[in-house]
Protein backbone atom coordinates (compact mmCIF):
# COMPACT_ATOMS: atom_id res chain seq x y z
CA UNK A 1 0.00 0.00 0.00
CA UNK A 2 1.50 3.09 -0.85
CA UNK A 3 1.51 5.73 1.70
CA UNK A 4 0.45 9.32 -0.18
CA UNK A 5 -2.47 10.83 1.96
CA UNK A 6 -3.44 10.95 5.70
CA UNK A 7 -5.78 8.37 5.34
CA UNK A 8 -3.28 6.20 4.11
CA UNK A 9 -0.57 7.06 7.00
CA UNK A 10 -3.20 6.15 9.96
CA UNK A 11 -4.16 2.87 8.04
CA UNK A 12 0.02 1.98 7.61
CA UNK A 13 0.37 3.15 11.24
CA UNK A 14 -2.30 0.85 12.72
CA UNK A 15 -1.17 -1.90 11.13
CA UNK A 16 2.21 -1.54 12.37
CA UNK A 17 0.77 -1.22 15.81
CA UNK A 18 -1.08 -4.17 15.16
CA UNK A 19 -3.30 -2.14 18.82
CA UNK A 20 -6.87 -1.70 17.64
CA UNK A 21 -7.13 0.51 21.05
CA UNK A 22 -4.84 3.01 20.24
CA UNK A 23 -6.15 3.29 16.67
CA UNK A 24 -8.26 6.74 18.04
CA UNK A 25 -4.81 7.99 18.82
CA UNK A 26 -3.48 7.99 15.58
CA UNK A 27 -3.62 11.24 14.64
CA UNK A 28 -1.89 12.90 18.29
CA UNK A 29 1.06 10.84 17.35
CA UNK A 30 1.10 11.97 13.84
CA UNK A 31 0.76 15.49 14.83
CA UNK A 32 3.54 14.68 17.32
CA UNK A 33 5.89 13.15 14.81
CA UNK A 34 4.99 16.44 12.58
CA UNK A 35 6.23 18.51 15.79
CA UNK A 36 9.65 16.47 16.07
CA UNK A 37 10.08 16.50 12.13
CA UNK A 38 10.06 20.58 12.72
CA UNK A 39 12.43 20.61 15.33
CA UNK A 40 15.18 18.26 13.79
CA UNK A 41 14.80 19.28 9.77
CA UNK A 42 15.95 22.43 7.65
CA UNK A 43 15.14 21.49 4.15
CA UNK A 44 15.39 23.74 1.16
CA UNK A 45 11.51 22.70 0.98
CA UNK A 46 10.89 24.31 4.21
CA UNK A 47 12.25 27.65 2.66
CA UNK A 48 10.50 30.56 2.82
CA UNK A 49 10.74 34.36 1.76
CA UNK A 50 8.31 36.73 2.85
CA UNK A 51 8.12 40.41 2.05
CA UNK A 52 4.05 41.16 2.52
CA UNK A 53 3.34 39.84 5.83
CA UNK A 54 5.76 40.92 8.51
CA UNK A 55 3.12 42.23 11.10
CA UNK A 56 0.36 41.70 7.97
CA UNK A 57 2.15 44.58 6.37
CA UNK A 58 4.18 44.84 3.25
CA UNK A 59 6.22 47.51 4.85
CA UNK A 60 8.30 48.24 8.06
CA UNK A 61 6.18 51.19 9.90
CA UNK A 62 7.59 54.25 11.17
CA UNK A 63 8.09 54.06 14.11
CA UNK A 64 7.20 50.85 15.22
CA UNK A 65 9.96 48.27 16.45
CA UNK A 66 7.98 45.21 16.88
CA UNK A 67 6.15 42.97 14.15
CA UNK A 68 4.88 39.32 15.06
CA UNK A 69 6.07 36.98 12.79
CA UNK A 70 4.76 34.99 10.04
CA UNK A 71 2.23 32.02 10.68
CA UNK A 72 4.39 28.84 10.55
CA UNK A 73 7.64 30.52 11.41
CA UNK A 74 10.51 28.10 12.73
CA UNK A 75 14.12 29.80 11.99
CA UNK A 76 15.34 33.22 10.63
CA UNK A 77 17.80 32.56 7.44
CA UNK A 78 17.77 35.90 6.52
CA UNK A 79 16.54 39.47 6.66
CA UNK A 80 17.47 42.75 5.00
CA UNK A 81 15.78 45.99 4.08
CA UNK A 82 14.70 46.12 -0.11
CA UNK A 83 16.69 49.42 0.26
CA UNK A 84 19.71 50.52 -2.72
CA UNK A 85 21.75 48.95 -1.71
CA UNK A 86 20.59 46.46 0.19
CA UNK A 87 20.72 46.85 4.10
CA UNK A 88 21.38 43.42 5.37
CA UNK A 89 20.11 43.28 9.32
CA UNK A 90 22.22 41.47 11.55
CA UNK A 91 20.96 38.89 14.66
CA UNK A 92 21.55 39.93 18.09
CA UNK A 93 20.04 38.79 21.54
CA UNK A 94 17.06 40.61 23.09
CA UNK A 95 19.48 41.46 25.98
CA UNK A 96 21.73 43.28 23.23
CA UNK A 97 18.96 45.16 21.89
CA UNK A 98 17.24 46.39 25.29
CA UNK A 99 20.99 47.44 25.72
CA UNK A 100 21.86 49.46 22.72
CA UNK A 101 18.62 50.85 21.41
CA UNK A 102 16.65 51.19 25.05
CA UNK A 103 14.63 54.53 23.55
CA UNK A 104 12.21 55.68 20.95
CA UNK A 105 15.34 56.46 18.64
CA UNK A 106 14.52 56.46 14.64
CA UNK A 107 16.36 55.45 11.93
CA UNK A 108 17.66 52.88 9.26
CA UNK A 109 17.22 49.20 11.26
CA UNK A 110 20.60 47.67 11.38
CA UNK A 111 19.90 44.61 13.64
CA UNK A 112 17.20 42.41 15.06
CA UNK A 113 16.29 40.29 17.23
CA UNK A 114 13.30 37.28 18.02
CA UNK A 115 10.99 37.53 20.94
CA UNK A 116 7.97 36.45 22.35
CA UNK A 117 5.57 40.10 22.82
CA UNK A 118 2.98 39.63 25.71
CA UNK A 119 1.86 43.21 25.14
CA UNK A 120 -2.16 41.82 24.39
CA UNK A 121 -2.29 39.20 26.86
CA UNK A 122 -1.26 36.26 24.48
CA UNK A 123 2.32 35.55 23.57
CA UNK A 124 3.00 36.33 20.12
CA UNK A 125 6.23 35.33 18.79
CA UNK A 126 8.02 38.72 17.06
CA UNK A 127 10.58 40.55 15.93
CA UNK A 128 12.00 43.58 17.17
CA UNK A 129 14.14 45.94 15.03
CA UNK A 130 16.70 48.47 16.40
CA UNK A 131 16.56 51.30 15.52
CA UNK A 132 12.98 52.22 15.12
CA UNK A 133 12.57 52.68 11.20
CA UNK A 134 12.48 55.62 10.29
CA UNK A 135 10.30 55.53 7.54
CA UNK A 136 7.96 52.52 5.74
CA UNK A 137 11.11 50.71 4.21
CA UNK A 138 10.52 47.25 2.31
CA UNK A 139 11.89 44.15 3.18
CA UNK A 140 12.88 40.70 2.71
CA UNK A 141 12.94 37.85 5.59
CA UNK A 142 13.49 34.22 3.98
CA UNK A 143 13.34 31.90 6.94
CA UNK A 144 12.62 28.26 7.55
CA UNK A 145 8.74 27.25 7.55
CA UNK A 146 6.77 24.57 9.18
CA UNK A 147 6.19 21.89 6.85
CA UNK A 148 2.22 21.48 6.23
CA UNK A 149 0.36 19.54 8.69
CA UNK A 150 -1.69 16.93 7.51
CA UNK A 151 -5.42 16.59 8.41
CA UNK A 152 -8.92 15.60 7.23
CA UNK A 153 -8.53 18.89 5.59
CA UNK A 154 -4.86 18.66 4.39
CA UNK A 155 -4.68 15.00 3.30
CA UNK A 156 -1.79 15.35 1.61
CA UNK A 157 1.83 16.64 1.20
CA UNK A 158 5.05 16.76 -0.58
CA UNK A 159 7.10 15.88 1.92
CA UNK A 160 4.83 12.79 2.82
CA UNK A 161 4.66 11.70 -1.16
CA UNK A 162 8.61 11.85 -0.62
CA UNK A 163 9.62 10.57 2.32
CA UNK A 164 6.39 7.83 3.64
CA UNK A 165 8.61 6.15 5.89
CA UNK A 166 10.01 9.16 7.93
CA UNK A 167 6.41 9.93 8.78
CA UNK A 168 5.30 5.99 10.02
CA UNK A 169 8.48 5.64 12.18
CA UNK A 170 8.51 9.03 13.43
CA UNK A 171 4.63 8.42 14.22
CA UNK A 172 5.52 4.92 15.43
CA UNK A 173 7.78 6.09 17.88
CA UNK A 174 5.33 8.63 19.52
CA UNK A 175 3.12 5.50 20.30
CA UNK A 176 6.04 4.67 22.72
CA UNK A 177 4.57 5.35 25.64
CA UNK A 178 1.72 2.34 25.43
CA UNK A 179 4.27 0.27 24.16
CA UNK A 180 5.56 -0.87 27.25
CA UNK A 181 8.83 -3.05 26.31
CA UNK A 182 8.16 -3.42 23.33
CA UNK A 183 11.08 -4.52 21.01
CA UNK A 184 9.62 -3.02 17.78
CA UNK A 185 10.35 0.69 19.20
CA UNK A 186 14.08 0.35 18.92
CA UNK A 187 13.65 -0.71 15.41
CA UNK A 188 11.45 1.95 14.53
CA UNK A 189 13.84 4.30 16.63
CA UNK A 190 16.66 3.11 14.44
CA UNK A 191 14.79 3.27 11.16
CA UNK A 192 13.65 7.10 12.01
CA UNK A 193 17.32 8.32 12.87
CA UNK A 194 19.08 6.79 9.92
CA UNK A 195 15.79 8.51 7.41
CA UNK A 196 16.12 11.69 9.10
CA UNK A 197 19.78 11.64 8.50
CA UNK A 198 20.16 10.37 4.94
CA UNK A 199 17.47 13.06 4.11
CA UNK A 200 19.35 15.99 5.61
CA UNK A 201 22.65 14.93 4.07
CA UNK A 202 20.49 14.17 0.83
CA UNK A 203 19.79 17.90 1.27
CA UNK A 204 22.55 19.49 1.74
CA UNK A 205 24.59 17.93 -0.59
CA UNK A 206 21.84 19.66 -3.32
CA UNK A 207 22.12 22.89 -1.69
CA UNK A 208 26.16 22.68 -2.10
CA UNK A 209 26.38 20.90 -5.54
CA UNK A 210 24.33 23.81 -7.23
CA UNK A 211 22.11 21.08 -8.27
CA UNK A 212 18.15 21.86 -8.91
CA UNK A 213 16.15 21.28 -5.79
CA UNK A 214 13.75 18.32 -6.32
CA UNK A 215 11.24 20.05 -4.87
CA UNK A 216 10.83 23.74 -4.89
CA UNK A 217 8.39 25.96 -3.09
CA UNK A 218 8.47 29.46 -3.54
CA UNK A 219 5.30 30.87 -1.99
CA UNK A 220 6.16 28.70 1.50
CA UNK A 221 3.89 26.23 3.36
CA UNK A 222 0.62 27.85 4.70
Amino acid sequence: MAINTYATLQTAVANWLDRSDLTDRIPEFIDLAEARLNRVLRLQLMVNIDTTTLGSAATLVAGTRDYALPSGYLQMIDFALTTDPITPLSYITPENMNRMWAGSELGIPEAYTIFSNNSSGTPVPSVKLGPSPAGAYTYSMMFYKKISALSDDNTTEQMLTNNPDIYLYGALLEAEPFLMNDGRVQLWATAFKQAVSDLQEQDNKDRHSGSAMRVMNTGGYP
